[in-house]
């Protein structure tokens, strides 16, 4: 992968875009001190890219896999069998993160294509062309979750108000605009955002260095905190609602998500604040039958041994997991392009899921 420093206009930037026939990924390990692009050529750079975290958010994430099957192709450039000449680039991308179900999705939708391709066409182009379309799609799915959690928001209450966050929802994570974070955009335009408050959401600090990276070029209040001062916020600032993402979602309701959302769950009953959840239906896996059954991913303990340049490692082990499941009995709502499912079960997904269920 080549690495480019490219400067971003101030409240304008893209997380991943097709340029002259290459994927470019902002690096997001680097900011918010370096704003550094990558250039990503073939579906294995994808894959590291999305192993290394350089492209991070379950929607982005599916997204690049996309394009990364759409390099792969034009690599390949001719094929008398392309399922074959693509089968190990598929298993490659789909490794690279598991429990991100957006992945899988969008790799799907690309061989659901790629077997619907006549035998003249021409596969490369097509395949660029499905990536372009999830990457369309995501966008615009996430406008529809804002104007729709945003109206939630003024329905409790039409004054600003404090709201929480948790990890990183918006244009960094998602194809544009975000998903919780899309949803705080389109609330601070209507004008019903006092302060965000974003957990700093160790250990990789999605909170503190890219949820307030966006917020502060997006112009919209916000406060970082420790992850562990959460409980104390929602008891002294008169916050309303905690407002977070979703890696995947389980056919009853149960939301796998970034480490510490289950926490925040319980403290928000506790308080009485209101929970939504803000994630595409591409996010929904009707085939998971609750959060239990879920293998949350672990990732090595040098990520919670090190600050900065300064290894902090006493010489004992670590747990470091990436997720946690929040069972759906502490969620009010779940926001998708789709639709919004209040108190949600497994009824209600399969209606939403079917198009039954429109609020």
């Amino acid at each position: 992968m080549q690495q480019a420093v490219k400067p971003v206009i101030a409240g304008s930037f893209s997380a991943l875009a097709w340029q002259d026939n290459t994927l470019r990924l902002l690096d997001q390990r680097l900011l918010p001190a370096r704003e550094v692009y990558v250039e990503c050529t073939d579906a294995a750079q994808v894959a590291t890219a999305i192993v290394d975290m350089q492209v991070r958010g379950a929607p982005a994430i599916g997204i690049a896999g996309a394009y990364g099957i759409a390099l792969q192709a034009r690599v390949i450039a001719t094929s008398m069998d392309w399922a074959a000449s693509l089968a190990e680039s598929f298993e490659l991308l789909e490794a690279a993160r598991p429990t991100a179900i957006n992945l899988s999705w969008a790799l799907k939708m690309m061989r659901d294509r790629l077997a619907r391709l006549p035998s003249d066409a021409d596969v490369p182009a097509r395949l660029l062309e499905a990536a372009r379309s999830i990457h369309q799609s995501d966008h615009e799915a996430n406008l529809a979750m804002g104007r729709l959690g945003m109206q939630l928001i003024r329905n409790h209450h039409k004054t600003p108000q404090n709201l929480l966050t948790h990890c990183n929802t918006g244009a960094l994570a998602t194809g544009g605009y975000g998903t919780a974070l899309g949803v705080v955009r389109a609330a601070h335009e209507a004008g019903l955002v006092d302060t965000l408050f974003i957990d700093e959401t160790r250990p990789w600090l999605q909170g503190s260095r890219l949820t307030a990276w966006e917020m502060e070029r997006a112009g919209i209040n916000a406060c970082v905190h420790v992850d562990a001062a959460a409980g104390h916020l929602m008891k002294t600032r008169e916050i309303t609602w905690v407002i977070v993402g979703a890696d995947r979602i389980a056919a009853n309701g149960d939301v796998i998500n970034k480490i510490g959302t289950y926490a925040l769950s319980i403290l928000a009953m506790h308080h009485g604040l209101r929970f939504m959840v803000v994630a595409p239906s591409s996010s929904i896996d009707m085939a998971l039958e609750s959060g239990d059954d879920v293998e949350v991913e672990e990732r090595c303990a040098a990520e919670l041994f090190t600050l900065g340049n300064q290894s902090i490692d006493a010489g004992i082990p670590a747990f470091n997991p990436v997720f946690d499941v929040t069972p759906a009995d502490l969620i009010d709502v779940i926001v998708t392009e789709k639709g919004i499912v209040e108190r949600p079960d497994t009824k209600k997904l399969a209606d939403l899921m079917s198009h039954r269920h429109l609020h």
